[in-house]
C-alpha cells in the first residue's frame, strides 16, 4: 500500500515542516536504499566521546558472568547554553555504535543540541569483550540498567543546562527500536522506573518477528541473510566466556561455508531463545513481538514514532499498517506513523541527505 493510498502522514509533515521523501540518484529502490551505507564511506567529523561502562547481570547461568554494556556520550558540537534532552540511541542486529548510520544519526542530533548516548548491546563491539553472549529483541534485563545510566545523565547534564533536567528520549534502528520498544511497553520495565522514556523514535524496526524471519528467508534475501548470519556467529564465537559443544560444532560449520544453521530462524532456535530464557524459538519470536502486547499496554508508551517504508526488504511494512488499524493506535495522539512507499532498511536516503535522520530530529525538536 503505496502512500498516496493511504495519506496519514501529511498532517505530521505539516506539523514538522517535512518534504516527502525523494530517494537520491543512484540509490533508487528498496535494497540500493538498504545496502548505500555498506558501499559509501563518509567522513564524519571526528569523535568527541565519554566511555560509559553500564553494569548488567548474567542472563542465563552463572558461568557467563555479569559484565558491562559500552556506551558513549557524546555532548553537541556546537556550545548550546541549553540542551534539548539526551537520546538514547541503539543500533541493530550485527551492529554497533560505529556503523555509520549510527553515527550520522548522532551527529544530526548533535548538531541541533541534543546530547547522545549510543549504547553497545551485548555481544556487540567495540564492548564484545566486556560481557558475555548476545542481545535479543527482548533484552530487558540489559536495557533497564541501560536506561537508569541514561536517566542518570540526563538528570546529572543539567548543571549544563541552566539546571534543568533533560528528557531522556530513545532512538532505535531496527532491532534496537525493537528492544526500546518491548521495554516500554513492559510492566516489569514500567515498575522499575517512574519513567521509561520522554519520547521514543522506532526506524525500521520489526514488530512481528516471525514475519520478519519469514521475510529474510525469502531467496530475493540470501545475500541478506548470509551477511547476518555471518556477523552474528563470529560475533558468538569472540564472546568472552565459552560457549558450549553443541554451539561450536553448529556455528562453526557456517564459518566455514558449509551451513549447518541455514537461517536466522534456526540461529535464534540455537543461540538466541535458550540463553533468554524462552523454551523455543517460537514462543521468543511471540513474546518478543511488540504488536503482541500492543493492545494492552500501549498506554504504557511515551510519545512515539514509527518511521517505516513500503519497501522494506528486511522487515514487512504489513505489521506497520496493522498498528495503523489497532484502536489503541487511533485512540492515542501521542502515537504516530510515518510509511512511506520508498527509503528501504534504515536508508531514507534523500535529496537533501539522510531523510530518516531530519525526520527524527524534527519529531524530537517538537518535544523538547
Amino acid at each position: 500500500m503505496l502512500e498516496e493510498e493511504l495519506d496519514i502522514n501529511s498532517s505530521l509533515f505539516k506539523e514538522l515542516g517535512l518534504n516527502k521523501f525523494k530517494e537520491r540518484l543512484p540509490w533508487i529502490g528498496g535494497d540500493l536504499q538498504t545496502l548505500r551505507d555498506t558501499f559509501i564511506e563518509e567522513t564524519l567529523p571526528a569523535e568527541r566521546s565519554e566511555e560509559v561502562q553500564i553494569p548488567i547481570p548474567s542472563y542465563l547461568s552463572e558461568s557467563l558472568g555479569a559484565g558491562y554494556l559500552l556506551a558513549f556520550l557524546d555532548r553537541p558540537h556546537r556550545s548550546y547554553s541549553c540542551y534539548k534532552g539526551l537520546v538514547l540511541l541503539l543500533h541493530g542486529l550485527g551492529g554497533s555504535s560505529r556503523r555509520l548510520g549510527i553515527r550520522r544519526m548522532a551527529i544530526s542530533l548533535l548538531d541541533e543540541g541534543f546530547a547522545v548516548m549510543r549504547l553497545n548491546l551485548r555481544g556487540a563491539d567495540p564492548g564484545r569483550h566486556l560481557a558475555g553472549g548476545t542481545y535479543a529483541a527482548k533484552c530487558n534485563n540489559d536495557i533497564i540498567p541501560a536506561l537508569k545510566i541514561a536517566r542518570y545523565f540526563s538528570e546529572n547534564l543539567k548543571s549544563e543546562s541552566k539546571n534543568k533536567t533533560l528528557p531522556l528520549f530513545g532512538v532505535g534502528l531496527s532491532l534496537g527500536g525493537t528492544i526500546l520498544l518491548n521495554a516500554c511497553l513492559s510492566e516489569e520495565v514500567n515498575n522499575k522506573m517512574n519513567r521509561c522514556l520522554d519520547g521514543l523514535v522506532c526506524v525500521s524496526s520489526p514488530l512481528d518477528l516471525e514475519a520478519c524471519s519469514n521475510s529474510i528467508e525469502r531467496p530475493r534475501n540470501t545475500l541478506y541473510q548470509r551477511w547476518l548470519l555471518h556477523r552474528l556467529v563470529k560475533q558468538t564465537f569472540a564472546d568472552p566466556f565459552p560457549i558450549s559443544i553443541a554451539e561450536t560444532r553448529k556455528l562453526g560449520k557456517v564459518l566455514k561455508g558449509y551451513e549447518k544453521i541455514k537461517n536466522l530462524r534456526e540461529f535464534d532456535s540455537l543461540i538466541t531463545a535458550p540463553r533468554w530464557g524462552f523454551l523455543d524459538v517460537d514462543e521468543y519470536y511471540r513474546k518478543a513481538s511488540p504488536v503482541n502486547s500492543f493492545e494492552d499496554r500501549s498506554s504504557f508508551l511515551p510519545p512515539t514514532l514509527f518511521l517505516q517504508s513500503e519497501d522494506d526488504p528486511w522487515v514487512p511494512a504489513q505489521a506497520a499498517r496493522n498498528l495503523l488499524m489497532n484502536k489503541s493506535f487511533l485512540r492515542s495522539p501521542d502515537l504516530n506513523m510515518i510509511l512511506t512507499a520508498r527509503g528501504g532498511h534504515n536508508g531514507f536516503h534523500g535529496v537533501d541527505g539522510c531523510w530518516g535522520d531530519t525526520v527524527v530530529t524534527k519529531w524530537l525538536n517538537n518535544l523538547s
